[in-house]
């Protein structure tokens, strides 16, 4: 049949039509919608029985398809959708249109699959964005004719313009709303991961932490349970420190669990995630308790400080919606931080524990120094006057009146001790006044001769240092009297331009230098102690038969 053109009115009047038409093309509309709109302007524009339209992708394969003019119902009966073989195929690698009488004899041609509709008349437009083939519109069954004309082709080419700036507006339009969901996604992720790191970062108590991060993943999660486990001691139990949430009693069931063991126990063995669905039917899911309340899902993050495994983990649902990557992805990096705070917290409380006997240890050396030191001089002093009593009872009667006197001052230190933790022996009198009332106390509590040479007072050395010299005297002078059992003592203190030194030496029986730890006691481990914490040292000379020397050095300035 030959082609008829068209007249001037009737090409005009087909130009107002397909301007009308593609109009529609560039409302909002999703790139499904906008396939299928296409694909009906075709028909419209061409007369024909059916169109289709296909889609490539950035391979060049065939995307998407879409037809009009077949029910849902002949579409069903055939085998599978268009594979881009035959004229489909050949127009997906041409930038012209095809246009045959009858699709059979076209060499490109393979058939049609079975319950395909009968088709003859075809005409093929592709279309292009710049120089790349972006898709295709299909049209077959010429109604009222026995094939497509010149002036169909030129119209369908048209609409292929109007098709490819559509489809390209529609498909940016689609990337902006994803980006738009991943920028909204995104945000949700940085305000789980800032609430766990003000979280975190504002508390060093372990119970807050893991409640805390526990009840922000599960709202980030919008789960119904979650629990954490730490890892003990014995680095293979896993124990249920926190269980928030919905049936409790279930999980609690089964709260102890081994590395390599169940979901807790293969995350804490392997150090990865572990994400798993239908619980009823998992092996590793090993809680028969909490599949009977309902839970269908699971996943379980290692809580990692660097390479040391803290514990696990583990959010639970009742929902079927599977957790996807990033999702899991994020509680990783939350598993992380939580991980490193959990170590942050241990070390914090293992510091105040360190604290604690470290006072511990100041007070027993305090009152070693002290309080103690004071009440065996009283016992010194009530020994001699038990030995001068029946020969001169006076002189026992003075002694004794010292040792209660002794006794008193004993009394307030420990009442002052109680109030503060610390002993006032020293007070205010400074360090020299201090020495020479150790060293009145220790003649008037036995009968060593005591010299001292040194300046009437040291203004100039800090409180703490003059402290560290005064109870290192009060503890040489207990162990002259004690141990020694020295007939005379020399105390020296003088000073150099960065130093302030104290000088003991009596001429007691002595003792072994290599064991001086054992012969002495925690004495000269009191001294020791002092000087080092101030900055300074002590050297501690001795010999049997031939007395002992004890010097000590601290700085005249505090050490910063």
């Amino acid at each position: 049949m030959a082609c008829m053109l068209l007249t001037r009115e009737q090409l005009q009047e087909r130009l107002f039509a397909l301007h009308r038409a593609s109009l529609e093309l560039v409302k909002d509309v999703s790139l499904e919608t906008l396939l299928e709109r296409i694909a009906s302007t075709a028909c419209e524009q061409s007369n024909a029985r059916y169109a289709a339209l296909g889609v490539l992708d950035d391979e060049g394969g065939l995307k998407q398809f879409v037809t009009m003019g077949m029910s849902d119902k002949e579409i069903k009966k055939m085998a599978h959708p268009p594979v881009g073989l035959g004229l489909l195929g050949a127009l997906m690698n041409t930038e012209t249109p095809i246009r045959v009488p009858s699709i059979k004899d076209h060499p490109s041609s393979v058939g049609f699959p079975a319950h395909h509709p009968h088709m003859a008349s075809f005409l093929g437009v592709p279309i292009r964005s710049g120089d790349k083939q972006i898709g295709q519109i299909y049209l077959t069954e010429k109604i009222g004719a026995d094939e497509f004309d010149e002036n169909d082709e030129m119209i369908i080419q048209m609409l292929a313009a109007y098709a490819s700036t559509a489809i390209t507006n529609a498909r940016l339009y689609e990337q902006m709303k994803e980006r738009d969901l991943a920028l909204t996604r995104r945000n949700v992720d940085m305000g789980l991961l800032n609430g766990i790191a003000s979280t975190l970062t504002s508390s060093l108590e372990l119970d807050e932490i893991l409640n805390k991060t526990l009840g922000l993943v599960m709202n980030y999660m919008k789960v119904e349970a979650g629990e954490i486990f730490l890892l003990e001691e014995d680095k293979t139990t896993l124990r249920m420190v926190l269980h928030r949430g919905q049936a409790a009693e279930a999980f609690w069931t089964t709260n102890v669990f081994q590395v390599g063991e169940g979901y807790p126990g293969i995350v804490a063995q392997t150090r990865k995630p572990m994400a798993g669905m239908h619980l009823a039917n998992d092996m590793n899911f090993l809680r028969d308790a909490v599949v009977q309340a309902g839970f269908q899902q699971t996943a379980s993050i290692p809580l990692l400080s660097g390479e040391n495994l803290m514990g696990v983990m583990s959010v639970v649902t009742r929902g079927t919606d599977p957790f996807d990557e990033r999702n899991i992805q994020l509680l990783t990096a939350v598993g992380t931080w939580a991980g490193l705070a959990i170590e942050n917290a241990r070390l914090h409380a293992n510091a105040r524990r360190l604290a604690v006997l470290e006072e511990r240890d100041r007070i027993g050396m305090d009152l070693h120094d002290g309080i103690i030191q004071s009440i065996y001089g009283v016992g010194l002093a009530l020994e001699n006057a038990q030995l001068t009593l029946s020969e001169d009872p006076k002189a026992a009667k003075e002694k004794i009146h010292h040792a209660i006197d002794g006794l008193n001052q004993s009394i307030r230190d420990i009442r002052a001790y109680i109030l503060d933790l610390r002993p006032r022996q020293l007070g205010n009198e400074g360090l020299v006044n201090g020495i020479k009332r150790l060293i009145a106390e220790y003649r008037a509590h036995t009968f060593s001769e005591v010299n001292f040479t040194g300046p009437d007072e040291l203004k100039d050395l800090p409180h703490t240092q003059s402290l560290a010299l005064f109870h290192i005297c009060q503890e040489a002078l207990a162990n002259a009297a004690k141990h020694a059992k020295a007939k005379k003592v020399e105390v020296s203190v003088w000073t150099t331009g960065e130093r302030a030194l104290l000088e003991i030496r009596d001429d007691g029986k002595g003792f072994d230098l290599d064991k001086m730890q054992t012969s002495i006691g925690h004495g000269l481990a009191n001294m020791q102690t002092r000087a080092h914490a101030v900055g300074g040292d002590i050297d501690i000379s001795s010999t049997f038969d031939d007395g002992t020397t004890i010097l000590v050095w601290v700085p005249r300035a505090i050490k910063h």
